[in-house]
């Protein structure tokens, strides 16, 4: 019994561990695409998503920012530490 409970301490640690360094890695991906995308925007010379001279690819890659934005999220929120830094 005291093992069972024991082993249950120290799989929800390594979930814990493994849901930041997810957590760190998609948050890297973030600042990739944020990049990317003021890239391609002064590139373009359009920063307003209403315009239909903004670039798709930027488009793109905000939809792409925001997915990983809202699994970031949802995996602070599985792992029960909204404290979890991004």
């Amino acid at each position: 019994m005291k093992q069972q409970r024991h082993l249950g301490i120290v799989t929800a640690t390594r979930e814990v561990t493994q849901a930041r360094a997810l957590i760190t890695d998609l948050h890297r991906l973030v600042d990739v695409l944020n990049v990317d995308i003021d890239f391609r925007e002064q590139e373009a010379g359009v920063t307003d998503l209403a315009r239909p001279e903004y670039p798709a690819v930027a488009r793109t890659m905000r939809a792409r920012r925001d997915n990983l934005l809202e699994t970031i999220s949802a995996l602070r929120q599985r792992a029960g530490h909204s404290d979890v830094p991004i």
